[in-house]
């Protein structure tokens, strides 16, 4: 789990984690909060320990919710001055941003402990921030993806290339309460 100064994760995120795994997102000053609540409904789903965002545009927005799941309950999402002060402890630093001489995603393998940057959906990361991480990868597509897109991609892609639970359980676990279908 996330371990900074903030040591805090609820139970559910817990049992939700990957084994040996610690996921963290930071994002760097998000505007949208339809795109910041599909963040959170994707943490949720894949086990992401915590939150933390910078910048103003979200604090004045974040009445408006569109996590359907709630997921904003169970999740700490920090309002931080500065993301490289609440990096976890342990972890390495992935920026996901589309500069040249990044790492292309599928070639990429995830540190266990991982601290993933995201930034602005109106802009880039600067220069500075990705100076002090670990890791800069892209995702290769032919045109920039919106920020919920980026962070469901780059957690699909971690997921998949983990030794993740799977079956009929899972499924039964995972699935909305009106789905019971069976093949």
């Amino acid at each position: 789990m996330a371990h900074s100064r903030y040591s805090f994760v609820s139970e559910s995120i817990h049992l939700v984690q990957l084994e040996k795994q610690q996921i963290s997102i930071g994002l760097s000053n998000p505007k949208n909060p339809v795109n910041v609540a599909s963040i959170l409904r994707a943490a949720g789903c894949y086990g992401v320990a915590s939150v933390f965002y910078t910048g103003q545009r979200y604090r004045f927005a974040k009445d408006f919710n569109a996590d359907t799941k709630a997921f904003h309950k169970t999740i700490p999402t920090i309002g931080v001055e500065n993301l490289k002060e609440v990096v976890p402890r342990g972890a390495k630093v992935v920026a996901v941003e589309l500069v040249e001489g990044a790492t292309p995603l599928p070639s990429f393998t995830h540190p266990d402990n991982a601290f993933y940057i995201l930034g602005p959906e109106d802009g880039s990361l600067d220069s500075r921030v990705l100076s002090w991480c670990d890791h800069v990868v892209y995702i290769p597509t032919f045109s920039c993806m919106n920020l919920a897109a980026t962070a469901n991609v780059l957690l699909y892609d971690r997921l998949a290339k983990s030794n993740y639970e799977h079956g009929d359980g899972l499924i039964r676990k995972s699935r909305d309460n009106n789905n019971q279908t069976k093949i």
